[in-house]
């Protein structure tokens, strides 16, 4: 006898398995289809022993001391800062597009002028969405705006998600600002870095608890009628618990190409992004992350792709008016079942959420629900 049953082994599944089980003292089920825990941040070494993240790079960064200072009890953390690299016009150029990019691009006078009135304008510091951008430039910084969403913004959108930025939800088009600073870290949060031995061994010490049984290759409704629980907390898609019936709620999916060549490192970079050349939207060097010391390296291709439930895995849930009208209407069904069911998670929510924001949310559930049931 179970008291709880968790569907799905990914941050939102394990941090609440962990509280339950190490707070409650309350035994819990967790299940994955797939054969592995960790959700999309598994990680695992490749036939030449290099660590790769199986579903592309994932960069722990957050704000938070509560998020970084639970996750820091199961694991140590790599000091690492992202850096990453566009391909424009033939040079790699640091992006988000910030001040240091301005002189990567133009001249050194063009890019002086440029720098003076972004910063007259705006101030320094500041992170500015390419759309606002747009609106509210003229002059020089106009051509600026329309140089930057046509070269660095537009392609990279347009791949990633087969649409165009107007036609995303404006908090898309936020998330990669221009940044008037000289500050080249794609992020700028308190606290980064990479779990030292991975993610994988993270999540492995997570559910170290005798309470806590782990189920992989499974389906929860396969389960359901011989396992004995007394609640379900669900963090897999909302629309397939409840069999799609208002219709299907559209994701985004990945392909990943995997290649291992004999140097030590190819990129000067962890990640490279190609906005205008392939079809690929960017490259990863593993190494970069680990920080191993290996004769190989290991590079990963992404390939956005169309989500198709019988093929593919749903990464990110598509940020449109029309398709946060549609969860709402399963957010209403999963109100009528609280007392038996809990959704939470990326997927669950339908929500797109960095991991710190995954974690945070289920250390909410868990605080504010759970422990006071």
């Amino acid at each position: 006898m179970y008291d709880y049953l968790i569907v799905g082994a990914g941050f939102s599944g394990c941090t609440l398995a962990e509280r339950i089980a190490t707070v409650l003292q309350k035994k819990v089920l967790i299940v994955d289809k797939r054969n592995h825990i960790g959700g999309n941040a598994y990680d695992y070494y490749n036939n030449e022993h290099i660590l790769v993240h199986k579903y592309g790079p994932h960069i722990f960064h957050t704000n938070s001391h509560k998020v970084w200072g639970y996750l820091s009890r199961f694991t140590e953390w790599n000091n690492y800062f992202h850096h990453v690299l566009g391909y424009v016009e033939g040079k790699l150029i640091p992006v988000p597009f910030n001040l240091n990019s301005l002189y990567a691009v133009f001249t050194e006078s063009y890019a002086k002028k440029l720098e003076e009135q972004l910063l007259q304008q705006f101030g320094y510091g500041d992170k500015i969405p390419i759309l606002k951008l747009q609106q509210s430039a003229h002059g020089d910084l106009q051509f600026l705006a329309k140089y930057i969403y046509d070269n660095v913004f537009h392609g990279y959108t347009t791949k990633m998600w087969e649409l165009t930025p107007e036609n995303l939800d404006p908090s898309v088009t936020a998330r990669v600002p221009v940044f008037l600073s000289r500050d080249d870290r794609y992020f700028q949060d308190i606290y980064q870095g990479i779990p030292k031995f991975g993610y994988t061994k993270m999540f492995e010490s997570m559910l170290q608890s005798p309470l806590i049984s782990v189920a992989l290759q499974t389906d929860y409704k396969d389960i359901t009628d011989i396992v004995s629980f007394n609640k379900i907390i669900y963090t897999g898609p909302i629309d397939a618990y409840f069999d799609y019936m208002h219709g299907e709620l559209p994701y985004r999916s990945l392909r990943f190409d995997f290649r291992t060549i004999d140097t030590e490192l190819e990129q000067s970079v962890a990640q490279i992004n190609y906005p205008n050349n392939h079809l690929y939207t960017r490259t990863t060097e593993f190494k970069h992350l680990s920080k191993q010391s290996h004769a190989k390296t290991t590079i990963a291709y992404e390939y956005p792709q169309r989500y198709d439930k019988l093929v593919n895995e749903p990464y990110y849930p598509i940020p449109q008016h029309e398709n946060t009208e549609l969860a709402r209407k399963y957010k209403k069904e999963a109100e009528k079942i609280q007392s038996t069911v809990l959704f939470c998670g990326r997927l669950a929510d339908y929500q797109y959420y960095n991991m710190d924001q995954v974690t945070a949310r289920a250390l909410s559930v868990f605080e504010h629900t759970i422990a006071q049931s």
